[in-house]
């Protein structure tokens, strides 16, 4: 019940109308917790906190996600969802093997830590990454997503190789290089004999995230340092490339390299910005495990975001119906046409 798990609490509490139950390994986090409005009450252990659940939130750091996970799977109801929020899905992913589980990471935080800074906006307009398996259920990643929209986010399907290896170039290596600036910056300080002008906002907007938790981040770095060295690898390959053009004193180079960095970082936004009109599409499916899963994460390898969801199974619970809304309407049309070539009967409602 920290930072996530207390806005968490407090988001589904405030937007769901749920009745909320944490655990902590403290109990006065847990006291902290029930006084700041993010939960209904508090647990003595896990099995209690999960006992009559229907949506479970492991707010674990990522060393320790694989071991509760277990424990709350041990103990949550057959028909629970269960999710984490973990900055890296590989190791979760590969380590849980339950149609219960959905693996998740909210692109939300704060440089405050503890629940007695949560939030229950946190999540409003976020990406919500999601990695479900063939073996998730398309019932419980349904009631999952329909949740998290209820809670302001901005739920999005990407199988968890990718979101690593994505994670690696725009979380992780930021925080690496965060904090080689600062004690780049703090050596050249002792070294001078001067006193050096004050940090400008440039310089604090770059190293915001410096010397993040180290409870947090030891582990995010470890579970996905093999990314993460592919990252580094090549952040210093496009540091010696723009050292040599310094070196040869290049003023055309250096402009075209810095030319070609604000373009890229337009490409960026305007993908994270881009909207337009809601679509329903509507396809007819097998009922067979997997299915939900792989429409959603076929549908995110190309871009396409779920804006909502939801299952209408037949009577004889043998096939149903998924509706699909999509924003946008080239997005909708790329939808519609992957969704036929995966084989399904498909059309806009």
């Amino acid at each position: 019940m920290g930072l996530i798990g207390g806005s968490i609490g407090l988001a589904v509490r405030e937007r769901l109308g749920a009745d909320v139950t944490g655990w902590d390994p403290s109990p006065g986090v847990l006291d902290a917790a029930c006084a700041h409005g993010a939960l209904d009450r508090g647990a003595d252990s896990i099995a209690a906190a999960v006992a009559e659940a229907e949506v479970v939130f492991v707010a674990a750091p990522v060393g320790q996600l694989p071991a509760t996970l277990a424990e709350v799977l041990r103990a949550a109801p057959h028909d629970c969802v269960v999710t984490d929020v973990g900055s890296t899905k590989r190791s979760v992913v590969a380590a849980i093997d339950d149609p219960r589980f959905v693996g998740g990471h909210p692109l939300a935080g704060a440089e405050t830590a503890g629940v007695e800074h949560a939030r229950g906006d946190l999540f409003q307009d976020a990406v919500w990454y999601l990695t479900p398996t063939e073996a998730t259920t398309g019932t419980g990643f349904e009631r999952l997503h329909r949740a998290l929209r209820g809670l302001g986010a901005r739920p999005t399907t990407i199988d968890a190789a990718t979101h690593d290896t994505m994670l690696a170039a725009v979380s992780h290596l930021p925080h690496v290089v965060a904090n080689v600036l600062v004690a780049q910056a703090a050596r050249a300080l002792e070294e001078e004999s001067e006193q050096l002008p004050a940090t400008g906002p440039s310089f604090r907007d770059a190293t915001r995230v410096a010397g993040a938790n180290s409870a947090i981040w030891t582990d995010i770095y470890l579970a996905n340092r093999d990314a993460l060295i592919e990252r580094i690898d090549d952040a210093t390959r496009r540091l010696a490339e723009f050292r040599a053009l310094l070196e040869a004193a290049d003023a055309d180079g250096v402009t075209a390299w810095n030319d070609g960095a604000r373009a890229d970082r337009q490409r960026l936004l305007e993908a994270q910005l881009a909207g337009g009109p809601l679509h329903e599409l509507r396809a007819s499916v097998p009922n067979e495990p997997g299915v939900i899963a792989r429409l959603a994460l076929e549908l995110g390898r190309a871009g396409v975001n779920i804006t909502d969801m939801a299952l209408y199974p037949a009577p004889n619970q043998a096939e149903g119906v998924v509706a699909l809304w999509i924003a946008g309407d080239e997005p909708a049309e790329r939808a519609l046409a992957l969704v036929e070539q995966l084989g399904f009967p498909v059309a806009e409602a």
